[in-house]
């Protein structure tokens, strides 16, 4: 039996890299393995602190948690690894330590994206720690192997620390595809029956806490062009809800922007929607575009992350510029078809992510795990190199 240990701050069902990190361990046991987790808490031994209210005080909070997982955390994952010796480990954030590390995003990519990328670093000293770490992570010895989510991430690694030691293997991410499926006729209409809206509305729907970094803005601005469609955005804290509704009102659209704030369960507000819009300037591996895709949903968003591997133009949804007019075209383009034609790129969407499944994403991990722990017992034996007859050896 394989047995896995899963390092993460955080595990829970949901987005980021909380739900991935949940994802693999539910299907990892449905596969035969034993798995266990690492998080913050169990480095912590049980001693939750009370998270502060003032929004300076919880984003110092966020990066002294950053800061001690990734040093103390460190110290303790492996003595907790070292009591594990036949474990494959996975690590996916801070922690500097694991057979294998999951890339979950560049630090540097992120800032680059979002343009003036020395400022952004300078005004948040946590970014200047966590690229630093990255880079003694990706040119040392730390891990045998490194997870990509994209072929993008290859050489989003080589340009920002340049050699990238350990071994790269592409994983992408899975889907439920259980849970994200293209509703029924009844589960649209109660979604649509929840939110105030009719059966005609055409409605993109957008996705993200980020707004800035995902680009809602410029799907806000692409309403301008695309007269036909109704954003619903479903994310977001009271003071960017708040900026990005007086932008709306600004720009004459506000009548066709629906915010409903942040929300567990997506499942509902992909089923009341046609299509899905997400300008990013940056993504690793963004799980919302495979779970709108898995929704039925003809997608409408940018060449980042593992968007230009799974969208194809025309067939189920389409890759943008970051630009309000490319943005606003295509979703008029798609709130123009007949529903038969709708109906034809909801058909793709949803085939184009059916062999995305975490089962099959698990899988992948267990088998990377395997050749792990075979290069292991092939160098612990005696005569190989490394092994204990050559330590011996004068």
């Amino acid at each position: 039996m394989t047995r896995i240990v899963q390092i993460v701050p955080f595990i829970g069902p949901g987005s980021g890299v909380a739900g991935v990190a949940w994802n693999l361990e539910q299907q990892f046991r449905a596969l035969g393995a034993s798995v266990e987790r690492y998080t913050f808490d169990d480095a912590r031994r049980g001693r939750p602190r009370p998270w502060p209210r003032s929004k300076l005080m919880r984003r110092l909070a966020r990066g002294w948690r950053v800061v001690w997982f990734s040093t103390f955390g460190t110290a303790r994952a492996r003595r907790f690894l070292a009591e594990r010796p036949d474990a494959v480990s996975i690590c996916h954030n801070d922690v500097m330590a694991g057979d294998v590390y999951v890339n979950h995003g560049v630090i540097l990519g992120s800032m680059r994206a979002r343009g003036n990328p020395a400022w952004l670093m300078v005004r948040n000293p946590f970014h200047i720690f966590v690229h630093l770490r990255d880079r003694a992570r990706y040119r040392g010895r730390t891990h045998r192997a490194v997870v990509v989510l994209s072929q993008q991430d290859v050489a989003e690694l080589r340009d920002a620390y340049g050699r990238v030691r350990p071994r790269t293997v592409e994983i992408p991410n899975g889907v439920d595809l259980g849970r994200f499926r293209p509703p029924t006729h009844e589960e649209r209409v109660e979604a649509r029956s929840a939110l105030g809206l009719g059966t005609d509305e055409r409605v993109a729907v957008f996705i993200g806490h980020e707004f800035h970094r995902k680009g809602l803005r410029y799907a806000i601005e692409g309403l301008r062009y695309a007269p036909s469609v109704l954003l619903l955005i479903v994310g977001g804290s009271d003071d960017i809800i708040a900026e990005a509704n007086a932008s709306a009102q600004g720009l004459g659209v506000g009548d066709r922007v629906l915010f409903v704030g942040p929300r567990h369960d997506l499942a509902p507000f992909l089923a009341a929607s046609d299509m899905f819009v997400l300008p990013s300037a940056y993504e690793a591996n963004a799980l919302v575009v495979l779970e709108a895709l898995a929704s039925g949903l003809p997608v409408v968003t940018t060449r980042v992350g593992y968007a230009p591997e799974i969208v194809v133009d025309g067939d189920n949804g389409y890759l943008v510029d970051r630009d309000p007019l490319a943005v606003g075209e295509r979703l008029e383009e798609l709130a123009g078809l007949e529903d038969d034609e709708l109906a034809g790129f909801r058909r793709r969407a949803r085939a184009s992510v059916e062999g995305h499944s975490w089962r099959a994403t698990a899988e992948r991990y267990l088998a990377l795990a395997d050749e792990l722990l075979a290069e292991r017992t092939a160098a612990s034996r005696p005569g190989a190199p490394g092994g204990t007859e050559a330590k011996a050896a004068p």
